[in-house]
């Protein structure tokens, strides 16, 4: 049940603030207070690190057989799915995020568990060839302390994309969510407590990541740090992270493209760009806001998918009718209308949206209409810097190796997507194209088990896979000789 007041989990316990400081979350939607969260300090982040590192070293979680921590994760799932709409309302309250798109990051938020809840059981080393009377094995254990720094725009569903791996190895984690959108993680970790994860080894510390996430990440207590959100501040990480050489996994931004050739289902390319660039109200790291479209077949597609997008519907994010959410707060509302704004001086044609809207009932909130840019080149910002925002730029291309080399223009490389009917086609672009994850005639990017990551400066690391728990171990190699004579190699 949604309540007005949530705590820091640290060590097993809910508790407030050493400062009794609280951050205020409000419904990006309406505008409205949501609830007041504790908010951390660095005592209380120190806590956290302490009770992380004290559950690594001496308690029993690393300890458990891989079954038994199995059977955890598979009981965070079942807790997770009979408390599937409270975890969607508050989703949606948070984020300002439509019922659709909650619903369907919550349920693949349950679904990581139980992923990672059968993927770990067949995570082990491996015998390997040695000379002579040697023999060689590998062992994979936990790397330690892992601090996971969780975004805004998917909170549970990026919460559990790393709290899974990392406690399915037996790690410890101190969970830093955004401090915009920190309820679901908040009941994220109770629920982990409730399901049989000891205390200490899932720790949850809500507050400013200029100040908690610098102390998690300088903090040499910590052995690993994995991150999503921004490449600045991906850069940034990497940095301070380097000081007490930490594991990195870094998740960051992306500027997305997506390839729509001559011989595509026209309606198939309509529909699947739409979804690419105003799910989340294009506030998705992967979200394919570049959109390249053949000159033969430029003017029917455009005709279609503007007239699609001016059908959008935004307004109530609980209404099923809604297609559109809202956006995250002033600040990021105003980013996005600096951007199309940019264009506009710059030359660029906006053939619909390009300014805020107020939906009936939601005149409070923060909203931005679906947007789509042409007549753009590849030196205007727009075209280049991630907007993370409800708008798209539309160009034409003349031919495959053209197409390619848009594609490739651009210092991010995290999704992209092609459609073609040519097979061959399809399969000779997506080798060539720059990015670490290719839609072919799909809108979707991933479901647990995908890979997830990018090249560039998108990042590197893939989640949401089997490699993933690689990524949470430090593997041993362990060589012995059982032949029947002393070996003297000095020969002394």
């Amino acid at each position: 049940m949604k309540r007005k007041f949530y705590h820091l989990i640290i060590n097993g316990e809910k508790m407030k603030g050493s400062t009794d400081g609280t951050i205020k979350t409000y419904n990006p939607a309406t505008g409205e207070l949501v609830a007041e969260v504790a908010k951390a300090s660095i005592e209380d982040a120190e806590k956290a690190v302490a009770a992380a590192r004290e559950a690594f070293d001496n308690g029993k979680w690393k300890k458990y057989p891989v079954g038994r921590r199995a059977q955890v994760l598979n009981k965070i799932a079942a807790i997770m799915r009979s408390r599937f709409n409270e975890l969607v309302e508050l989703e949606i309250l948070d984020t300002g995020k439509t019922i659709h798109a909650a619903q369907g990051q919550i349920m693949q938020a349950i679904e990581d568990f139980e992923f990672y809840a059968g993927a770990i059981v067949g995570h082990r080393g491996a015998v390997n060839n040695v000379p002579g009377q040697f023999h060689n094995y590998t062992e994979k254990g936990p790397v330690g302390v892992c601090a996971q720094i969780i975004p805004w725009n998917y909170p549970l569903m990026m919460a559990a994309w790393k709290v899974a791996p990392a406690i399915a190895v037996g790690c410890s984690v101190i969970l830093k969510p955004a401090s915009f959108t920190p309820l679901t993680a908040i009941i994220l970790g109770e629920i982990c407590l409730e399901a049989g994860v000891p205390a200490g080894v899932v720790n949850v510390v809500p507050g400013s990541g200029t100040e908690i996430g610098n102390h998690l990440v300088e903090n040499p207590k910590v052995d690993k740090v994995a991150f999503t959100g921004s490449t600045p501040i991906g850069k940034d990480i990497m940095g301070k992270a380097s000081q007490t050489l930490k594991r990195v996994t870094l998740e960051l931004g992306g500027k997305s493209p997506s390839l729509v050739f001559g011989d595509a289902d026209i309606d198939a390319a309509v529909d699947g760009s739409l979804f690419g660039i105003f799910y989340n109200s294009g506030q998705s790291c992967e979200a394919r806001s570049r959109l390249y479209v053949h000159e033969a077949i430029y003017d029917d597609f455009m005709n279609k998918f503007v007239e699609k997008t001016k059908k959008l519907q935004l307004g109530d994010p609980f209404n099923k009718a809604t297609h559109v959410g809202a956006i995250i707060n002033q600040e990021q509302l105003d980013t996005i209308d600096g951007y199309v704004q940019s264009a506009r001086t710059d030359g660029a044609e906006i053939l619909t949206g390009g300014k805020v809207a107020t939906p009936e009932g939601c005149e409070n909130g923060f909203w931005y209409e679906p947007t789509v840019l042409a007549n753009v080149t590849h030196d205007m910002k727009v075209v280049n810097e991630e907007i993370f925002g409800p708008v798209v730029v539309v160009m034409k291309f003349k031919d495959e190796k053209e197409a390619i080399r848009l594609a490739n223009d651009s210092d991010f490389g995290l999704g992209s997507a092609v459609w073609s009917k040519d097979g061959a086609r399809a399969t000779r672009v997506a080798n060539q194209i720059q990015a670490g994850i290719v839609m072919i005639n799909c809108p979707f990017s991933a479901f647990p088990g995908t890979p997830f990551g990018g090249y560039k400066q998108s990042g590197f690391g893939r989640e949401l896979c089997i490699e993933t728990l690689d990524l949470y171990t430090e593997m041993k190699s362990i060589l012995s000789y059982y032949g029947s004579r002393p070996l003297n190699p000095l020969g002394i």
